[in-house]
């Protein structure tokens, strides 16, 4: 049921993530070329890392670590680095999507931030 769960998301994942236009631009302000952005991007010297793209990266990984994580421990981190990647690279071949490396960084932290709770969370859990 979870990992049905799982598929359908990263379904919808892909599917808002390579949209020529942002889909929830138009749900929300009936405007394909315009992005809600749920917080103002993480901005350090030398980094900037899309909001948007490190919250999405986490909750989609998050879910896939808990899923998947004990049984196909490499397959599931190269999958979420390797997509990390590929949707924002696939940007600079989409109409109306542009390849930032704000987003890529995001994408990566996102998945990052992602692994390092997961790891805390299945300690924690080992030790009770």
């Amino acid at each position: 049921m979870f990992k049905l769960l799982f598929y359908l998301i990263n379904t919808l994942f892909a599917i808002f993530y390579l949209y020529p236009g942002s889909i929830l631009g138009f749900i929300i302000y009936q405007d394909l070329n315009k992005q809600p952005q749920l917080t103002n991007d993480f901005n350090f010297t030398l980094l900037n890392f899309s909001s948007n793209h490190v919250y999405a990266f986490l909750v989609l990984s998050f879910f896939g670590f808990l899923l998947f994580f004990e049984k196909k421990k490499k397959i599931i981190l190269i999958y979420f680095f390797l997509i990390s990647f590929l949707f924002e690279i696939l940007h600079m071949l989409i109409p109306n999507r542009t390849f930032q490396i704000s987003d890529l960084y995001g994408n990566i932290l996102g998945v990052l931030i992602s692994l390092i709770l997961f790891i805390c969370f299945s300690y924690v859990k080992k030790r009770n």
